[in-house]
């Protein structure tokens, strides 16, 4: 196999869920399509709601992953750009403020970073990192509301700023465990704002627009408004809820409830016409036993009718509730329930669709990576790339893990927010290793 460094146009991102570790290589094309080189997905035992809660097994998850995908694109690779997220995640705004010595010169980039460097000198409580650091809009002397104030003048230079923190402890152990699996981390993305970088357009997020994320173990909710990241939450509930209902609602093993949920579960069970009769086999020779199709719906209506609840007060709390013109985009594995989407219109009065990683895959990709189950790891991919291209135009050097993992000894990253303009140039300061991260999928 070929060694890949860091400098060169491929990319490989591992999305560790609670259902699946993922691990996805590609590369752009001609078109700035995404070619997918080599996938590599196997079930994910070591991860509880986004969260490393078994480092040996999340090894072994990640190691035959990451094999499967160099596997099949012929590459080893040394760095690998990783996912984030968990029901640890919180978000809060804070307010910046630059005094300049000399107005009539130009405002200038550094002076932006400057700005995002000191949110990092926030008191958080004990235990928390800032993960993120997201400019909303700038204020120039009096004249507000400026999305890039790069080139104007002024004395007063303000910031209001969506700030995203988590768990240390969460961080390094998903840090340990891409250690021992020998490998480098070229840099690291909160997932919710990966999925909305496959599923969005820009048109959606300039209008309004807040995607869920329906994972194995939590529920992310990401709202854009203005092509701007202005509210994120981890709702701590997700499909592997509804297996544990169905589960104990019917009596049946966990896995016999994830096949009843995937192949006929619906959520909305007045959309039923006809009320079938599931047979589920005994065991040990019992007798099978007899499952409606309605009471399956009805015991999955409940809870994904919660999760919208969640996500209706997350909305409402984020200030933005009259303002989603273009409504909700359902994505992860547990948006592939039936009738979902029918079910989101009703729960919360906004239109809602189901969202795709489809808009930047080349058209030969492979069918099955077009599901929303792939949503986040091909955001990931995406944010990859976009490093790699970043750290070759810049001349940028990553930080180089040593073996002991100690983040005194280490340079610090900064990691760039892919949206518009200059926000591509921003990086978001890490001052220490991230945390885990969410799940895409039952």
């Amino acid at each position: 196999m070929n060694q890949i460094t860091q400098n060169s146009n491929l990319a490989i991102a591992v999305d560790i869920g609670t259902t699946k570790v993922c691990a996805i290589a590609g590369k752009k094309n001609e078109d700035g399509k995404l070619e997918i080189l080599g996938v590599g997905r196997v079930s994910s035992e070591g991860v509880s709601r986004g969260v490393v809660s078994n480092i040996d097994k999340t090894v072994k998850a990640i190691t035959e992953a990451i094999c499967i995908a160099e596997e099949a694109a012929g590459l080893k690779f040394s760095t690998v750009h990783v996912g984030i997220a968990g029901q640890h995640i919180k978000s809060l705004h804070h307010h910046g403020l630059l005094v300049r010595d000399l107005a009539e010169e130009e405002i200038v980039r550094s002076e932006i970073e400057k700005l995002i460097a000191d949110m990092h000198k926030m008191v958080l409580p004990p235990g928390d990192q800032i993960l993120h650091v997201l400019p909303q809009e700038f204020t120039v002397d009096d004249q507000e509301g400026i999305k890039d104030p790069i080139g104007m003048c002024g004395v007063r230079l303000e910031a209001k700023f969506h700030i995203i923190t988590g768990q240390l402890t969460a961080s390094r152990n998903i840090l340990r465990c891409l250690e021992r699996v020998g490998l480098k981390v070229a840099g690291m993305t909160l997932e919710p704002i990966a999925s909305a970088n496959a599923v969005l357009t820009s048109d959606e997020k300039e209008a309004g627009v807040a995607m869920v994320d329906i994972g194995g173990g939590t529920t992310d909710i990401t709202i854009y408004k203005d092509g701007i990241i202005r509210h994120t939450a981890v709702v701590p509930f997700g499909g592997n809820v509804i297996t544990n209902d169905i589960k104990e609602a019917c009596a049946v093993m966990h896995v016999q409830a994830e096949k009843l949920k995937v192949k006929f579960g619906s959520a909305l069970h007045s959309e039923l016409t006809d009320n079938r009769i599931i047979s589920v086999p005994g065991l040990k020779g019992r007798d099978p036993k007899e499952v409606s199709e309605k009471n399956l719906a009805k015991i999955i209506e409940c809870r994904v009718e919660e999760i919208f609840d969640y996500v209706m007060w997350e909305i409402k709390r984020s200030g933005f509730e009259n303002k989603l013109i273009a409504g909700i985009v359902l994505t992860g594995g547990g948006s592939l329930l039936k009738n979902i989407e029918l079910l989101a219109d009703f729960c919360t009065g906004l239109p809602s669709r189901l969202g795709e990683p489809v808009e930047y895959l080349s058209d030969d990709i492979n069918h099955d990576l077009t599901s929303p189950i792939y949503s986040t790891s091909i955001g990931l991919l995406l944010t990859a790339l976009d490093d790699v291209a970043y750290l070759e135009e810049e001349d940028v050097t990553i930080f180089d893990l040593d073996e002991q993992g100690d983040e005194e000894n280490r340079e610090d990253i900064t990691v760039p927010e892919n949206d518009k303009t200059w926000y591509k140039k921003i990086f978001t300061y890490t001052k220490e290793y991230f945390e885990t991260t969410p799940d895409t999928e039952f």
